[in-house]
């Protein structure tokens, strides 16, 4: 009598030609990533030779978010303090974790889509950052942690459809994040409590947000991304103007 065969155990790389390849078709330069980062260093640049990394009343007038500035109106300071850093190392740290989330959600949502989570993610963490210290503090993390935020939404929600074959990004981005969360309890200009609003608010807005990377948007999406992106600028472009005028 023969011996029966052993049934196969399916494993999740048979099922990937019925899952898609996340990675696949990645775009390596991702534009709106790529900008934002050089805006960072621009903007880094000149905080370091202008002085404002000298001394709180220089980080302050830079820019950098206060909780006496916004009760007294200067709300554009929720948005200036995301792109103002403390030091090279909060620079580097933060550059480092924006290429890979910022390459990752922007291929998952879209440009516009991204701009909208990031930019956000900053209010939001600022908010949270007003409430739990009076400052002054600096950095785009709160942004960040929110595209962290978004991602792992994104791939709790879409596990049966998408596949990440590099583990190694988990990690980093793990690493990433407890050395951010170090220099918020160590370092001054740093505060925990926008990275924990960034968090949350990314979490939360993924749920709204089409996965450009699975299905093209219907008419209807598409109309709800451009309000998004019209919201996004109008909120740049004031937040600017309230710099400058101030």
């Amino acid at each position: 009598m023969e011996t029966p065969e052993r049934a196969l155990r399916i494993t999740p790389d048979m099922l990937l030609g019925r899952r898609l390849d996340f990675e696949r078709r990645m775009r390596r330069i991702p534009p709106v990533t790529v900008g934002i980062l050089v805006a960072l260093i621009v903007v880094f640049v000149l905080e370091a030779a202008t002085g404002a990394l000298d001394s709180r009343q220089g980080i302050v007038r830079a820019g950098a978010l206060t909780r006496a500035g916004v009760v007294a109106g200067e709300w554009w300071r929720l948005v200036t303090a995301v792109v103002l850093h403390g030091s090279v190392g909060h620079l580097v740290g933060n550059a480092i974790a924006l290429l890979v989330l910022g390459m990752m959600c922007e291929h998952a949502f879209g440009r516009t889509q991204f701009l909208f989570l990031f930019v956000m993610s900053g209010l939001a963490g600022g908010a949270v950052s007003m409430l739990m210290s009076p400052g002054p503090s600096v950095g785009a993390s709160g942004a960040i942690f929110g595209l962290q935020g978004a991602a792992i939404v994104l791939f709790r929600r879409h596990r049966d459809r998408l596949v990440m074959r590099a583990r190694r990004i988990g990690v980093v981005l793990v690493v990433w994040a407890l050395y951010t969360i170090a220099q918020g309890a160590f370092t001054p200009f740093v505060d925990n409590g926008a990275h924990i609003g960034g968090f949350v608010a990314g979490a939360l807005l993924a749920r709204g947000l089409h996965p450009v990377v699975l299905e093209p948007p219907s008419d209807a999406v598409k109309a709800r991304i451009r309000r998004q992106g019209i919201l996004t600028a109008v909120i740049l472009t004031v937040a600017a103007l309230g710099w400058l005028v101030r």
